[in-house]
């Protein structure tokens, strides 16, 4: 299973945090990862879900118009909802993309390397590309890559 962890674009300023759409950097910003992650995982069956949020949806949006919407990534959520959501790491042979925030997507990933939940930063609209492998009965898990919009 590819998991990928995917923070949402750069939103706009906002009194309600669900409905603060993305600003037109983070529709770039969007636009420009959902081009690198399309191009990687064209081959395989890709599921996207995205939290209650409005700037999460519109990111999720970029890379697939049907997307599912999970509030348990919404803001303020725990690791540990994310990885439930997910099915980490039961599910084989598919592409999930989780779409939500900091700082429960660098928390995730830290989980998943580390073993215990740090906090690790990820930039608004970059990606953690993860993998889980078995090799010879052994179970492994792989960073695959970290891609920020500004470095594309």
């Amino acid at each position: 299973m590819d998991l990928i962890l995917w923070r949402h674009a750069e939103a706009e300023e906002g009194d309600d945090d669900l409905l603060r759409p993305l600003s037109s950097k983070g529709r770039k910003q969007a636009e420009k990862m959902a081009a690198w992650l399309g191009k990687r995982f064209a081959d395989g069956a890709i599921t996207v879900i995205a939290s209650e949020a409005l700037r999460s949806q519109e990111t999720a949006r970029a890379l697939s118009k049907q997307f599912k919407i999970d509030a348990r990534l919404n803001p303020g959520s725990k690791a540990s909802a994310y990885l439930e959501v997910s099915n980490w790491p039961r599910e084989t042979g598919k592409v999930l993309v989780l779409v939500g925030h900091q700082p429960e997507i660098g928390r995730v990933a830290a989980v998943i390397l580390a073993y215990k939940e740090l906090d690790w930063e990820l930039r608004r609209g970059a990606c953690w590309c993860l993998q889980r492998r078995v090799k010879e009965g052994q179970i492994n898990y792989l960073l695959r890559a970290v891609m920020s919009p500004d470095l594309l």
